[in-house]
């Protein structure tokens, strides 16, 4: 039998023994404390400022949970300006020299895609936290890439992903098959019926809904011919289907026959159990830890299908449960470069991300809207390498100057006592998780290390000495980790 977990001052279960599994998704007890907020606002967001860290932790579970549920429509949100840009682009005269047309609208819709990504951004730093989290989330699991001739294209596809950011999976399935994005990106603006083109087929079932060695080649077959007929009018980003160009005739898929289109397609996969599995230890990959044991895929599973693949109760579940508080799930996922970026400038207090951030987070391997493959970004151990974590460094060395100094809600405000400031930093910034040899580095830095001139920390050197302390924190191996 499974031995009893007990609860640190953190809010972090510690278990003595080896967890029971079958009890992992009961409800997490108690008030949350420091380090778990901190942890639910990283794997439930981007992140806390110091003050939303100390408000979460005087809340139970439960309620924090609820509060970062309760997000907000999605029919007020306003587009980046430069996507009315590249649209006008395309409104010039064909009479104008064509070299010109091609080269303005190649300017403007490039300008589209990166104010694209810095809006995006800002809405991570600023906006629902959850909301924005499961647009990144579903950006990675139903990959495309951009399309910067028609940049409207790939922002539709981006509120599509917010429009269901805890709504229904299986609807979601149905309307990203159909969306101008990924049939651009999987070639199905060009399958019909004499030629059915068996990409978006494919990768529907291996990588978005069940996983490889669950299906045949010849259910890869039929469901190409289902999926017959859809076209894309890229000036206006509307999808249409075209009857004529849509097989109807009797298919076999998944063990089931009958004259399917492609929402029936779809139906007969969520239908599988497999398809609740791979959901599910999608979802505990994302916000719990990686490889999660089959007996708690089971039992997200069972959720999912409980629910008809409605999210919010699910991730409600996932948020609130014992095993998202234990000691294995507690820093145990690599920091996405976009988890960093943005964390960093939560963690600062900072309210607005400039473009620096842009290439930036290209040099640490990602950039938004362009995945390198149609499986998305590799993750986990694959974003640290020794080119990767020289570009975080240089990200922090350009972030932690002085303006940030003055802009930070909190940086500026550090005891001018080196060892009170150095636990200070690590505890608003590490939530305490730094080991003894890194402490003694920040107190040591703070007091004067390796600087003749005024030795200790003062007014004097403020400045360049609480910067420097806080890149040292944000160096550490235990920052790297959500």
């Amino acid at each position: 039998m499974a031995a009893q977990a007990q609860m640190d001052v953190g809010g972090i279960l510690r278990p003595q023994g080896r967890p029971d599994l079958t009890t992992a998704l009961q409800p997490h007890h108690g008030t949350l404390g420091t380090r778990a907020a901190a942890h639910l606002l990283r794997r439930a967001g981007f992140g806390g400022t110091p003050d939303e860290i100390a408000r979460y932790a005087s809340m139970r579970a439960p309620d924090a949970v609820a509060a970062l549920l309760d997000l907000p429509s999605t029919g007020s949100i306003a587009p980046p300006s430069e996507l009315d840009d590249a649209s006008r682009s395309y409104a010039m005269s064909d009479s104008m020299d064509r070299t010109m047309i091609r080269r303005e609208r190649r300017q403007a819709g490039q300008a589209a895609i990166t104010a694209l990504q810095l809006w995006w951004l800002n809405r991570m730093l600023s906006a629902a936290p959850l909301q924005e989290k499961m647009t990144l989330y579903f950006h990675g699991h139903f990959t495309s890439r951009a399309t910067p001739r028609f940049p409207w294209i790939t922002y539709n596809q981006n509120a599509l992903f917010r429009k269901y950011a805890l709504g229904n999976l299986r609807e979601l399935t149905r309307d990203v098959s159909k969306d101008a994005a990924m049939l651009i990106y999987l070639n199905g603006n060009q399958n019909v019926a004499a030629h059915p083109n068996e990409n978006y087929a494919r990768e529907l079932m291996e990588l978005f809904t069940l996983g490889v060695d669950h299906y045949t080649e010849n259910d890869v077959r039929e469901s190409a011919r289902a999926w017959t007929g859809w076209r894309v009018v890229n000036r206006t980003d509307t999808v249409s289907f075209d009857a004529s160009l849509h097989d109807s005739g009797i298919k076999t898929f998944l063990g089931r026959t009958g004259n399917f289109n492609g929402d029936d397609v779809v139906d007969i996969i969520f239908a599988q159990p497999q398809c609740a599995r791979f959901f599910a230890a999608s979802l505990l990959n994302w916000f719990v830890y990686n490889d999660p044991e089959p007996p708690l895929v089971d039992s997200v599973a069972a959720l999912l299908r409980r629910h008809e693949y409605e999210l919010a109760p699910v991730v409600a579940a996932i948020l609130g449960s014992g095993v998202f508080y234990s000691e294995r799930a507690y820093r145990a996922l690599v920091k996405s470069p976009v988890e960093f970026v943005v964390g960093t400038y939560k963690t600062l207090g900072l309210k607005q991300i400039d473009e620096a951030a842009l290439p930036a987070l290209q040099q640490m391997g990602q950039r938004l809207f362009f995945p390198p493959t149609v499986a998305g970004w590799p993750g986990g151990q694959n974003w640290l390498t020794s080119g990767t974590m020289i570009a975080r460094q240089n990200f922090l060395t350009r972030l932690l100057g002085s303006q940030t100094l003055a802009d930070s809600s909190w940086l500026h405000g550090l005891p001018l006592q080196s060892t009170s400031a150095a636990r200070e930093l690590a505890d608003t910034i590490l939530q305490g998780d730094v080991a003894p040899a890194s402490l003694f580095e920040l107190q040591s830095y703070l007091g004067g290390a390796g600087s003749a001139a005024l030795p200790s920390l003062s007014a004097e050197n403020y400045g360049q000495r609480v910067s420097g302390a806080a890149y040292l924190a944000m160096a550490t191996p235990a920052y790297q980790l959500n």
